[in-house]
């Protein structure tokens, strides 16, 4: 399959060939950043984890030149970033069982740029090659402006499918702004529970990342233990680990949704649901 860029990567862990891999795709993430699809994504990961019968695939769309840097890597230039950002990347892939892997090298600029085509025509291809039943990305209120492109892209992406290419269930995940304040009822809960081990050392082998400052390894964890104690007032845990997910499934099953709106629904909703148990306990 040819990428758009020169630096572009397809990496396929266990050897398989190229078309064969991307056919069995069954779960694939869209993301904005390497680590991004570990931090997220990591339920349809573990789903595939060992299956025969299932597979996931990662979408990485920039390059990494923009990451934060320390110690071992304080005097990396961007260049030296983009390049241990691919081999860090590999190693989750390689770690995680992916049944394959893209680094699509764009330029973060381009990824917030609402009116560059080419990465959407890439997401296209992409898409139509795997097929995947179960799409992620990033949520559409999350506060980085690189996943909030990415996520737009995607969304458009989607709908330039056929009807029989489109997934049949699109998630947006929780990254730079979790979904805990969605009202309860129409948050997307997944178990990430499984394979503990698996989870910490496909965020541990980002070592660019945790050792230049940002310990995402223990904020990824914390989140979702936190999540899964904090989901239920009156119920015991049901498991160790839980992400939440916004469904946009709707947004993929008609073309003439609103994103804005959409959007804005859960944050309209949420706040009526605040304003009335406010209203309720403050009568005066």
């Amino acid at each position: 399959m040819k990428l758009n860029n020169n630096n572009a990567v397809l990496f396929i862990p266990d050897g398989a060939e190229e078309r064969a891999a991307l056919e069995r795709t069954t779960h694939m993430a869209i993301s904005a950043h390497q680590d991004d699809i570990e931090l997220m994504a990591y339920y349809p990961i573990s789903t595939c984890f060992g299956k025969k019968d299932e597979w996931f695939c990662g979408v990485v769309t920039t390059d990494g030149a923009g990451s934060p840097r320390n110690g071992l890597y304080a005097d990396y230039t961007d260049e030296d970033m983009k390049e241990i950002r691919i081999v860090e990347q590999k190693k989750a892939a390689y770690v995680g069982e992916y049944g394959s892997q893209f680094l699509l090298g764009y330029p973060s600029k381009q990824a917030k740029d609402p009116d560059d085509e080419a990465i959407i025509e890439e997401y296209v291809r992409i898409l139509r090659a795997a097929q995947p039943k179960y799409l992620y990305t990033h949520n559409l209120a999350d506060k980085h402006d690189t996943h909030l492109g990415v996520a737009a892209k995607v969304v458009a992406a989607v709908r330039r499918l056929n009807r029989s290419e489109r997934p049949e269930k699109f998630y947006g995940c929780e990254v730079w702004r979790d979904l805990d304040w969605m009202p309860d009822e129409e948050k997307v809960y997944f178990d990430v529970s499984g394979h503990p081990n698996i989870a910490m050392s496909l965020v541990g082998v980002f070592d660019s990342q945790i050792l230049g400052g940002k310990r995402y390894d223990l904020a990824a964890e914390g989140r979702r233990i936190a999540n899964a104690t904090y989901s239920a007032s009156h119920a015991c845990d049901v498991s160790t680990g839980m992400s939440y997910a916004m469904d946009l499934t709707p947004l993929a099953e008609d073309d003439t949704l609103s994103v804005e709106a959409y959007v804005t629904g859960y944050i309209r909703r949420f706040m009526d649901s605040v304003s009335e148990k406010i209203r309720h306990f403050y009568k005066k």
